[in-house]
């Protein structure tokens, strides 16, 4: 009989079920059949394959049968030689299951039926016809009765259609002996002259397709805050249903003509395209640019001495590809964020960026300043000077780079100033020699005369930068003395004075690095000063929005094993673009003896060093900026893995979780994995490796926010956890803390810290019974007080090649 030739992958679900239970016993079972089929060597099981089938009695749903009978319909195995191996082993039972063969095998059904159609003539024509039952089932359609060539998989589609393509088409589904046709569908190819015939135009729109956009969604270019509204009609018969997509991804809800996201930001931002289908036919619409810039609200700024907000983007270059590594930017960056958000300012913290990243890192920092904001930004790593301006160079800079290679510091004063804000502060830890490469002088626009703008250079024109290595870590020299001073209610161009006089009184210092100081600061503007309230809410929650998206961490959460074994996933931050995640075993079975999880197969984009992963501490993992006491409880050991460049993650974070464990009784460990998704997190949402639009946005061409209103008695918007993903709005971190929210009803917002930023809290997960000292002078940073007793081994930032 022709259907004993079917692989076992044809059985029907009971039948599998039925015959795996007659199996699983010791006497005449799934051993002795794995012995049976041994006669044939392609059927036969290595003792690892047998061991794996008989661990799966120590799952709650496993089946020693079933796997075995998985391994056989894997290799091909047919019905009747199952049978055949069933009768050699005297399974009577189990041969009486197949004495009726076509109760035995799953029959072929046809659960989705082709249509009759009407196409005009040069449209295109759809029929799908879709069956069940068996696998790799086979498909070939027919006009009439002969075969319609390369007619063979579910969907037929024609086109364009001609007067001889009309007619009955039918669809063979088929497996092995057994097949099952479809129903007949009458296709209709509809003449040009009959189109304006009152009955064909009303059964089509005037279309080749049948599907007919009427409507595009256009391309748009709102501020934050804004609502996103943009709108595809079509029509069609059946009535058309539509699906919207945001940078080739669905979007959820969004089933309707028109799309509404309220209160956007930069994360809504890039190409939105609509799908149109119904039963026969689907369409796409044009793609619609949406460009989201910052928000502005007039003048509500009354020029105090207050600021409406204060902002930092601290970058620190290190791992450079074609030059000379450094060492003290990581150590930098993250004093420099410890002791900025002490200050209330909204810090961004990033290590290693290529051009196009810190490219678009700045814009995304230019969207969080506005009308009276301080906006700060560092930058640790090479640079050099020419002709009175700054270039800032990226890691992937080529070994004999130009300006074009590299960030234009002059550039980004003029667009700071286009955003009105109250302080601009730069301050550059890097060299600024003569680049002998470079003869381009770039011709910077004219700056406005605002008298708010702070230049701190590390080093004075045409001299190095230095950086001092001591231990596993290094600081800068600017670095060194800055930290001292930072906090000083002092003007910011008198607080700077100081750092240069303790520079000039250091003797390892003199004549090798000196601050310079270059100001038009005619206001005493200090680092220091409170945040005031500003009369639009609506700004500041959206740039408060803006900013904690880039600071989301993914929700702590707890893995279930089969074997009983309860993981926790924990998350940290210890820069804006560097992730800690951890795994430690909460829970497990008094018969396993030794269970460890740890982490693998993380998504592309993420760097890891596979070597560094799933460490017993976090100096071993690469993180030498933590500095942890010994657990409470030892028998609850942590494994850490420290995940790098967030910003190239181009889709969502996964990686699996491989829990091996032993038990008391058994030599060999068994395995068992899980693969976790957690979105995009921290500064990963923003995108940063996609190019950004130069200058799309100025505040006097930003939408008014007056009319999108938010509660004034939270930091943040309510609607924050609608923006973000439900698994990722647990805690906001960075820099070795985390962020959490906790919106006040009824509280004032006068205070500067309720205005503008969240309560600061450690994250219990993380830093339980381990908890991270920040840097300070007793750690390990360069003690400012031992300064000169220290043996320094200098090093420039500075790093030229010639051709």
């Amino acid at each position: 009989m022709g259907d004993w030739n079917l692989g076992l992958g044809t059985l029907r679900e009971v039948v599998l079920s039925r015959l795996a239970d007659l199996l699983d016993n010791p006497k005449c079972g799934w051993r002795q059949l794995a012995d049976a089929v041994s006669m044939q060597p392609q059927f036969r099981c290595s003792e690892k394959e047998l061991m794996s089938c008989s661990l799966q009695v120590l799952s709650a749903k496993g089946s020693p049968s079933r796997s075995l009978l998985a391994m056989l319909a894997d290799r091909n195995c047919s019905l009747g030689f199952l049978l055949q191996c069933l009768r050699k082993i005297e399974h009577r039972e189990a041969i009486c299951l197949f004495c009726v063969p076509y109760k035995v095998m799953e029959q072929i059904r046809i659960t989705v039926q082709p249509q009759s159609q009407k196409i005009p003539e040069g449209g295109r024509l759809v029929l799908n016809c879709q069956g069940s039952g068996f696998s790799g089932l086979v498909y070939q359609w027919f006009k009439g009765k002969e075969e319609v060539p390369s007619g063979n998989s579910p969907d037929l589609v024609l086109g364009p259609l001609s007067q001889d393509q009309q007619g009955y088409y039918i669809c063979r589904v088929s497996q092995g002996d057994s097949f099952v046709f479809s129903q007949w569908a009458h296709v209709t190819v509809i003449q040009p002259s009959s189109s304006s015939s009152g009955s064909s135009s009303s059964f089509f729109p005037s279309s080749v397709s049948g599907l007919h956009i009427t409507q595009q969604p256009q391309d748009l270019a709102i501020a934050e805050g804004d609502c996103l509204c943009l709108e595809c009609k079509a029509e069609g018969n059946p009535p058309p249903q539509y699906q919207w997509y945001h940078n080739k991804q669905p979007l959820s809800p969004a089933n309707k003509p028109n799309l509404m996201i309220p209160c956007v930001t930069t994360a809504d931002r890039g190409k939105y395209s609509c799908r149109v289908y119904n039963l026969y036919h689907e369409v796409w619409s044009n793609q619609a640019h949406v460009e989201i810039g910052p928000g502005f609200c007039g003048p509500s700024w009354d020029e105090s001495d207050e600021a409406t907000d204060k902002v930092a983007l601290l970058m620190g270059n290190m791992n450079y590809q074609h030059h000379r590594q450094l060492r003290a930017p990581m150590a930098d960056v993250h004093e420099l964020t410890n002791l900025l958000r002490q200050l209330d300012f909204k810090v961004v913290s990033l290590l290693d960026l290529n051009r196009q990243e810190m490219h678009s890192a700045v814009t995304e920092f230019l969207l969080l300043l506005d009308r009276g904001v301080y906006g700060l930004l560092y930058f640790a790593g090479h640079g050099y000077e020419n002709y009175g301006n700054s270039f800032m160079v990226p890691i992937d800079a080529p070994a004999s780079y130009t300006s074009e290679h590299c960030l234009w510091v002059q550039d980004v004063l003029q667009r700071m100033q286009e955003r009105e804000t109250g302080l601009n502060v730069f301050l550059l830890d890097m060299c600024r020699k003569r680049n002998l490469n470079d003869d381009i002088i770039p011709q910077p626009g004219p700056l406005k005369v605002t008298a708010n703008i702070v230049f701190g250079y590390a080093t004075c024109v045409d001299a190095e930068a230095y950086e001092v290595n001591k231990d596993d870590l290094s600081n800068g020299i600017f670095i060194s003395f800055l930290k001292q001073r930072l906090l000083e209610d002092e003007k910011v161009t008198v607080m700077l004075d100081r750092v240069a006089e303790d520079m000039g009184q250091c003797e390892i210092t003199r004549g090798r690095q000196a601050l310079e100081l270059r100001s038009n600061l005619s206001e005493r503007r200090a680092l220091t000063d409170r945040i005031q309230c500003t009369d639009c809410p609506a700004a500041t929650s959206a740039r408060n929005l803006q900013w904690a998206i880039a600071h989301v961490l993914p929700e702590s959460r707890y893995l279930h094993f089969d074997c009983g074994v309860k993981v926790q996933l924990g998350f940290a931050a210890e820069f804006s673009n560097i992730m800690i995640i951890y795994t430690r075993i909460m829970d497990q079975p008094k018969d396993i003896i030794s269970c460890t999880a740890q982490l693998s197969d993380f998504s592309e984009g993420v760097d890891v060093d596979l070597k560094l992963t799933n460490q017993e501490n976090l100096q071993d993992a690469g993180s030498l900026l933590f500095d942890f006491e010994a657990p409470p409880r030892p028998e609850m050991k942590k494994l850490y893995t420290r995940l790098r460049a967030l910003q190239r993650l181009k889709k969502e974070l996964t990686f699996t979780v491989c829990l091996q464990y032993q038990y008391t009784n058994m030599d060999e460990e068994v395995q068992e994995k899980q693969t976790v998704s957690v979105g995009k997190p921290l500064v990963a949402k923003l995108n940063l490796h996609e190019p950004r639009l130069p200058r799309s946005f100025s505040a006097s061409s930003s939408s008014d926010l007056h009319t999108f209103s938010l509660p004034e008695s939270s930091s943040f918007p309510e609607g924050l956890e609608s923006s973000v993903p439900a698994s990722e709005t647990s805690s906001i971190g960075s820099a070795s803390t985390c962020w959490s929210y906790y919106p006040h009803a009824g509280e004032v917002s006068g205070h500067s810290k309720q205005v503008n930023v969240p309560e600061e809290t450690f994250s219990p997960e993380f830093l339980e019974g381990d908890r991270p000292q920040p840097l300070s002078a007793e750690s390990k940073s360069l003690p400012h007080d031992c300064l000169e007793d220290l043996s320094f081994q200098f090093r420039t930032k500075q790093n030229f090649h010639s051709c």
